[in-house]
């Protein structure tokens, strides 16, 4: 996070979060007092009092980026509902992160979150994605849990069109991190697995 944010949330005394454990360690680092802090879940009622109360609230996401694939967008339309400003600090988003890298169309993008797990509607849902993109010369950026993202791969191999672009971001902004773009043809004769490691899905299907 850049350094205005880090000041903006060192400000605050008030949060909302989406785990306390992961919440107190995350504030703990940046040297806050979290004993002193008020950490809430994003499950418990009245998080918006201490807004009403004259109070800045902070949203803290395990997503990196709050109400982007994230439950705390309902606290956010709850804070509108209210007539509280909302104010967006910049953060990490890997869905944003993964279009940047990946190369493909960034004109003309949609986040469609999680395909089903089961293989027959899985594998419908992929070619209702690449029809689409092939459609509106759109990209498609999707995600699953860790421990699917090899199945989810493979059901893109297996079910796409060999010319469609792949691109396979795993681990973002971590050491370990890996981000390929490829025809899906390519993806075939290269074997590869993901592991159990959080990844994104970009598809573009070819339009010619």
């Amino acid at each position: 996070m850049p350094p205005s944010a880090l000041q903006t949330v060192r400000s605050l005394k008030d949060f909302a979060v989406e785990n306390a454990k992961s919440a107190r360690a995350f504030l703990g680092a940046l040297g806050m007092p979290v004993r002193e802090l008020n950490i809430r879940t994003i499950e418990e009622e009245n998080l918006l009092q201490p807004l009403r109360e004259g109070r800045p609230l902070g949203l803290l996401s395990e997503a990196g980026c709050p109400a982007i694939a994230d439950p705390g967008a309902a606290l956010i339309e709850a804070a509108h509902r209210e007539g509280f400003r909302v104010v967006p600090l910049i953060g990490p988003s890997s869905i944003t992160l993964a279009l940047m890298a990946s190369g493909l169309e960034g004109q003309r993008f949609a986040f469609c979150g999680y395909v089903p797990r089961e293989p027959a509607e899985r594998a419908r849902r992929i070619r209702e994605l690449e029809t689409r993109s092939r459609k509106e010369k759109e990209t498609e950026i999707f995600i699953e849990t860790p421990y699917r993202s090899d199945a989810l791969l493979g059901a893109l191999l297996e079910t796409c069109n060999p010319a469609t672009k792949l691109c396979v971001a795993a681990d973002l902004t971590l050491p370990s991190e890996t981000i390929a773009t490829k025809a899906v043809a390519q993806w075939r004769r290269n074997k590869t697995q993901i592991g159990r490691r959080p990844a994104v899905f970009l598809l573009l299907a070819d339009s010619r």
